[in-house]
């Protein structure tokens, strides 16, 4: 199966996302990559840049939906 080059910067597109939109700021986005990483060095698997945020209470369920929605647009024209 092809994958669709778009796809691969999903995560860091959602962070951007985040960012621009000012749902966040851009050391709460530095912070969630760190622990994403820190997630996959000890577990070999690591969540998704939005859940860590909403996790942290730094992002709504709205404003994930919101940045998702962006990329969705993006990826499928």
């Amino acid at each position: 199966m092809k994958q669709n080059p778009k796809h691969g910067l999903f995560e860091v597109r959602f962070g951007l996302g985040a960012v621009r939109k000012g749902f966040i700021s851009q050391e709460h986005l530095l912070k969630a990559l760190e622990i994403q990483v820190l997630e996959e060095i000890e577990f070999g698997r690591h969540r998704k840049i939005g859940e860590i945020l909403l996790n942290q209470d730094l992002l709504t369920t709205d404003q994930v939906e919101n940045v998702l929605k962006d990329i969705y647009l993006e990826i499928s024209t």
